[in-house]
C-alpha cells in the first residue's frame, strides 16, 4: 500500500521529531555506510549514529536495516505544467518523484510558455509550494522562447530564484552565442546546462547509427553529433571559464572528451540518464516506442563506457531525464513517435541495477543521485550530516517489484521499464522531517 502526503498550501509543516532506528545509514558526502539511527527535530539532522534515545513525542521509525541516505535530487525533469497539464503537473510530478525517493526535481524550462521571464520562474516556484509534496527548484531558459537566438534576462532570472540555466531539449547551434552566453554567466556564477547534440548532424536520425538500426530499417544517429558538439562546448569553456554541464552524455567518445577536459583542469560537469547507464539499442527489440529517447540509447560498448566513467567519477551526476509524452505521441510508428520517456519513480530502482551487478559501490551511486546534482545547483542537502535538511530516502535495495505502468504516479505512462523486475523498493520519503511518501506491505 503506498501513502502520500496532502500538499502544504503556503510552507512547510514542523512536524514532530523522527528517529530513524535500526537504519543502514549512507552518507556519500562523507563516504560512509555504517548501521545507525537518525534524528530529525524542525526539519533537521540533529544527530546520526548508534544508540541514539527518542526525545518525548518522536515519531519512531523501525529501519530493520534499510538504507537511510539522502533525498535524490534529479536535474533533469521535464513537466508539463504552464501549458500542458495534461501529460504532467507539478502536482503528478512530485507524486512520482516521491515514490522514487526524489526529495528535490530541477524543473526545466520547456513548459508553455518557455520559463524564460522572473514572473515565470515565480510562478513555478508559487505552484509548486501550493501543490508539490517534494521541493522543486526551476531552471531557466538560456535563450528567449528557447530559439537558441537571444540571451535572457540571466542576472534578473537568477534573483528570482533560477538554479541554472537550459538550452532546453535542443542545442544552442550558434557558437558565438554560446561564446556569449558562458561568459555572461561566468559574471553571475551561473550553471549552464546544455544538450550536446548537433541537429544538422542527427539529421533525421531516430535511434543510434549501428547494425541494430540498419537491421530495424531506421535512420541512425552517429555518436559523432554528440561529441563535435561537445568538443565544440569545452573548447568554449577553456575560453571562457564560464561554469558549464553538458547534461547527458551517451557515447564513450564523449566519455573520453570529458576526462581529457578534467584532467586539463577545466572545470566542467556532465551528467548520464539512467537509461543510458542501463539500457542499450538491442532494447528497443519490435519497435518499442517507448525506448524511443533523446540522446538515443547506443550499443553495449558505449553502456559500459559510461558506468565506468560514473565509477570512477568522471561523470558527475545521473538524472532521470523524465520527459513525460502523450498517448498520442508514443502509439505512433517508431520514426514518427516522439522522444522522451518518464524517470522519476523508477529512477533509484533503475540505477540500483548496477550496485546488484558490482559495477559501482552504492556511497558512489548515491553520491552522483543526490550530492553532486546539489552542489552543483547550489542547494542544500545529499549529507547525513548534523544541521543538514531532513530530505530523506529510506529503501531496502533488495525487494523486488514489477513495473506495472498503470500503477506509477505520473499521469504519462511512457516508461522504458514496462514490466521490467526491479529491485530495490521505496519504503519512505522524507521532506524537511516530514514524511511524503510511504510503502506498506498489506
Amino acid at each position: 500500500m503506498r501513502r502520500f502526503a496532502e500538499p502544504l498550501v503556503g510552507q512547510r509543516a514542523n512536524p514532530r521529531p523522527l528517529l530513524f532506528r535500526g537504519a543502514r545509514l549512507v552518507d556519500p558526502a562523507a563516504d560512509t555506510d555504517t548501521p545507525g539511527d537518525l534524528l530529525v527535530v524542525d526539519g533537521r539532522i540533529v544527530a546520526a549514529g548508534p544508540g541514539i534515545a527518542a526525545p518525548e513525542g518522536a515519531e519512531i521509525i523501525e529501519c530493520a536495516g534499510a538504507v537511510l541516505a539522502p533525498g535524490l535530487v534529479d536535474m533533469q525533469v521535464h513537466t508539463g505544467e504552464p501549458g500542458l497539464e495534461h501529460i504532467e503537473t507539478l502536482a503528478s510530478a512530485s507524486m512520482a518523484a516521491a515514490a522514487g525517493g526524489v526529495t528535490t526535481m530541477a524543473c526545466l524550462p520547456t513548459t508553455n510558455p518557455v520559463i524564460d521571464d522572473p514572473a515565470l520562474v515565480d510562478f513555478i516556484q508559487r505552484r509548486a509550494r501550493d501543490t508539490a509534496i517534494v521541493n522543486v527548484v526551476p531552471i531557466a531558459a538560456a535563450t528567449r522562447a528557447l530559439a537558441g537566438e537571444d540571451m535572457t534576462e540571466i542576472g534578473l532570472l537568477r534573483d528570482a530564484g533560477a538554479v541554472a540555466v537550459s538550452a532546453g531539449r535542443r542545442s544552442i547551434a550558434n557558437a558565438g552565442l554560446m561564446r556569449r552566453l558562458l561568459t555572461y554567466t561566468r559574471n553571475f556564477g551561473v550553471l549552464v546546462m546544455h544538450e550536446v547534440e548537433d541537429r544538422d548532424l542527427a539529421g533525421s536520425g531516430v535511434m543510434n547509427e549501428s547494425e541494430a538500426a540498419t537491421r530495424l530499417g531506421l535512420a541512425g544517429i552517429p555518436s559523432a553529433a554528440e561529441t563535435v558538439m561537445l568538443d565544440r562546448d569545452l573548447r568554449l569553456a577553456a575560453l571562457t571559464r564560464g561554469r558549464y554541464h553538458a547534461s547527458q552524455l551517451s557515447c564513450a567518445d564523449s566519455v573520453a572528451a570529458m576526462r581529457a577536459a578534467k584532467a586539463a583542469g577545466l572545470a566542467v560537469t556532465c551528467g548520464v540518464s539512467v537509461a543510458n547507464l542501463t539500457l542499450n539499442e538491442y532494447d528497443i527489440g519490435a519497435y518499442r516506442t517507448f525506448l524511443k529517447l533523446r540522446p538515443p540509447l547506443r550499443g553495449e560498448d558505449d553502456r559500459t563506457a559510461l558506468v565506468a566513467a560514473l565509477a570512477d567519477g568522471t561523470i558527475d551526476v545521473v538524472v532521470s531525464n523524465h520527459d513525460p509524452q502523450d498517448v498520442d505521441t508514443k502509439r505512433q510508428p517508431f520514426a514518427e513517435a516522439s522522444d522522451g520517456a518518464i524517470g522519476l519513480e523508477t529512477l533509484l530502482a533503475a540505477a540500483l541495477r548496477l550496485v546488484h551487478a558490482g559495477d559501482i559501490a552504492l556511497p558512489r551511486l548515491l553520491a552522483a543521485l543526490s550530492t553532486r546534482p546539489a552542489q552543483l545547483l547550489g542547494l542544500p542537502g545529499g549529507s547525513l550530516a548534523e544541521g543538514a535538511p531532513a530530505d530523506l530516502v529510506l529503501f531496502d535495495p533488495g525487494a523486488p517489484w514489477v513495473v506495472e505502468a498503470s500503477a506509477l504516479s505520473s499521469r504519462a505512462k511512457n516508461t522504458p521499464f514496462e514490466n521490467a523486475r526491479m529491485q530495490g523498493r521505496v519504503l519512505r520519503t522524507v521532506v524537511a522531517g516530514r514524511s511524503v511518501y510511504e510503502y506498506a506491505v498489506t
